[in-house]
């Protein structure tokens, strides 16, 4: 086989290597996002009086090797603002918003 044909098929593996990464990656935090959600809901925080705290933290200290997906995750859940920050460092969840992202991702 010729050397550009290997160095292009090198090329080719590695751009799919770092894509498929980036999507496993995305699906993580997908998954860490609607647990942010269920854990909300759970607590019925959906007003800032009934707003509550939630653990960035790791619970497991041992988990060393995996990455702490939370503060992300909430990040982009502020950002489309389906979690609202009230103050204190207490969160709510924004029902309206949240029935019309449920609405848009059923049709």
């Amino acid at each position: 086989m010729p050397i550009y044909l290997q160095i292009f098929l090198l090329a080719v593996a590695f751009i799919v290597f770092v894509l498929g990464v980036m999507y496993v990656t995305g699906l993580g935090l997908r998954r860490v996002c609607f647990k942010i959600i269920a854990e909300l809901e759970e607590m019925r925080a959906v007003s800032p009086g009934k707003a509550v705290r939630l653990q960035d933290e790791r619970k497991n200290f041992f988990r060393v090797g995996t990455r702490n997906l939370r503060p992300k995750a909430l990040g982009v859940l502020l950002a489309d603002g389906l979690v609202i920050k009230a103050g204190d460092g207490k969160y709510y969840l924004d029902k309206e918003k949240l029935a019309e992202m449920k609405s848009k991702v059923g049709k």
